[in-house]
């Protein structure tokens, strides 16, 4: 272990700094569809402190582009700002006076949690080596986690999007473990129609001259253009058509006519969506966590959808976004039905991105939620 990972402590009773990003190693795993992860680093952060009978851990799981850093301005090992700002903190939906708050990097991630671009035993990265990792693997390397953390059941697991199905995944993998399980703008499975858009940005990056494969580490550009196409599809999906034709029409960048050499003012949006994620994330891990997501399936091996809700034991909160055409509500209202709960609902003009930016109504829920 490197002098910057710091070992688990009782530092964490008396308080945390926020935004402090710290580092444990958990054990190894067996992987869902063959072969294995020998040993697994975890980067996380947290806020509020954790009480002596270590009963008040709150577990927020980020969505695919996501780190631990769910708040706070950037720094070392975050280049971004945090993803859910106004709604971790004293006061708010997740109340940092009341709950110690843990977000990690999820498995296959490049924010500090192995991954792709991680060291393989051998030391160099794991690149094209790095094994098919499911949401339920995602869950189980956790197991772990929580154990070095010394938490044997969180108070709530919360997460939106790929994190809502590994909140799911965590409620039915390890029912003792979970008090409260609270899902936003995710599903019970992955739809054809996300499979299909998740599979043509596979495509695109697999496409690219420099993915080599999977092994492009020693390669200063990467596959850049693939990543590129890829978060420009995705990005389109977060928003409304709604709002992406209210906002921009057919007007021009630049006032320069698309139809002589200039180019439409979406375009440009589009480009800078690419620019932003393209230089601070890794297109292996992006590879990965969306194969992971595309697996997402609650009923596989549990005997269909029912059975495997029959596993719950956390009380479940299931909130969706009027307006999401990724994870459409539907599929959270199907799931509350299955649950026999009241599904919670964001109205919000953007789309699946409504459960990061609608913080007072995300605060809303949470706050009834975590008081129940």
């Amino acid at each position: 272990m490197s002098s910057s990972v710091r070992r688990v402590t009782g530092a964490w009773l008396e308080g945390d700094p926020v935004g402090e990003r710290r580092f444990v190693d958990a054990p190894g795993i067996q992987l869902e569809l063959g072969g294995a992860l020998p040993g697994i680093r975890f980067a996380y952060e947290t806020w509020g402190r954790l009480s002596p009978a270590r009963d008040n851990a709150v577990l927020v799981l980020h969505a695919l582009t996501g780190d631990s850093h769910a708040i706070g301005e950037p720094g070392p090992g975050h280049p971004t700002g945090g993803w859910w700002q106004g709604v971790i903190g004293p006061g708010l939906g997740l109340d940092t006076d009341r709950w110690f708050v843990v977000c990690p990097n999820v498995i296959g991630g490049c924010q500090g949690s192995t991954g792709p671009s991680s060291p393989a035993p051998d030391g160099a990265p794991w690149g094209s080596r790095w094994p098919a990792t499911t949401i339920r693997d995602q869950v189980v390397a956790e197991f772990g986690f929580a154990d070095a953390l010394g938490i044997s059941q969180w108070a709530s697991v919360v997460g939106g999007s790929m994190g809502g199905q590994r909140a799911l995944e965590w409620a039915l993998c390890a029912p003792e473990r979970v008090r409260r399980m609270i899902l936003l703008a995710a599903n019970a499975e992955a739809s054809a129609d996300q499979i299909g858009t998740c599979s043509i940005q596979l495509d695109a990056i697999r496409a690219d001259p420099r993915w080599h494969g999977g092994d492009y580490y020693d390669d200063p550009v990467g596959p850049h253009v693939g990543m590129g196409i890829a978060r420009r599809i995705a990005h389109l999906t977060y928003r409304t058509a709604d709002e992406v034709d209210t906002r921009f029409g057919r007007s021009w960048q630049d006032g320069t006519d698309p139809l002589r050499g200039g180019r439409y003012a979406v375009q440009s949006y589009l480009d800078h969506a690419e620019d932003g994620l393209r230089d601070r994330f890794d297109a292996g891990t992006y590879v990965a966590l969306t194969s992971a997501m595309n697996s997402h399936e609650i009923g596989r091996g549990r005997g269909g959808t029912v059975a495997a809700l029959r596993r719950l034991r956390a009380t479940p909160t299931i909130v969706g976004v009027d307006s999401d055409r990724l994870y459409p509500l539907r599929q959270q209202l199907e799931l509350a039905s299955l649950l026999g709960v009241e599904p919670r609902v964001i109205h919000s003009e953007r789309g699946h991105d409504g459960f990061l930016v609608e913080t007072e109504q995300v605060n809303a829920v949470l706050t009834e939620a975590m008081a129940g």
